[in-house]
């Protein structure tokens, strides 16, 4: 699995949060790039995607809740980078299902998802850990 403890925050609900997105995304991948006929990768694409479009939300509702509880200034600009991430997982979404599922369109997600998956947990979510440390505000 890609997750490394440096993506810890320092808050166990969004830490776990984070490492099951970094176990499903990788078994995503590990399954796309997987010996076998896309027809038999469907069920766990399909899983993927409903996993992802239900996951994230609750994900990020519970991530922004901390962000305000702590008064973290970066909170719109972060919200913002949160919906557009669900907006292109249900866009991808409805895409796969209504464009004949294809195999590139998952390649292409799977890449990108995996992408801002590490770009954002290690980056902008840590602005906010620092951000709670520098404050002294209650890990919870």
């Amino acid at each position: 699995m890609i997750w490394k403890e440096k993506y810890r925050v320092g808050v166990p609900l969004i830490d776990e949060q984070h490492e099951e997105l970094f176990r499903r995304v990788t078994d995503f991948v590990e399954t796309l790039r997987s010996a076998g006929e896309w027809e038999q990768k469907i069920p766990k694409v399909n899983e993927t995607l409903a996993f992802m479009k239900d996951y994230v939300v609750t994900h990020f509702h519970d991530e922004e809740a901390y962000q305000q509880k702590i008064g973290y200034p970066g909170f719109e600009a972060h919200r913002k980078i949160h919906n557009d991430m669900v907006s292109y997982v249900v866009t991808v979404a409805g895409q796969f299902e209504n464009e004949g599922h294809k195999q590139e369109l998952m390649q292409q997600f799977a890449g990108k998802l995996l992408a801002w998956l590490i770009n954002h947990v290690a980056s902008d979510d840590q602005k906010i850990a620092a951000y709670a440390k520098e404050q002294g505000a209650v890990q919870s």
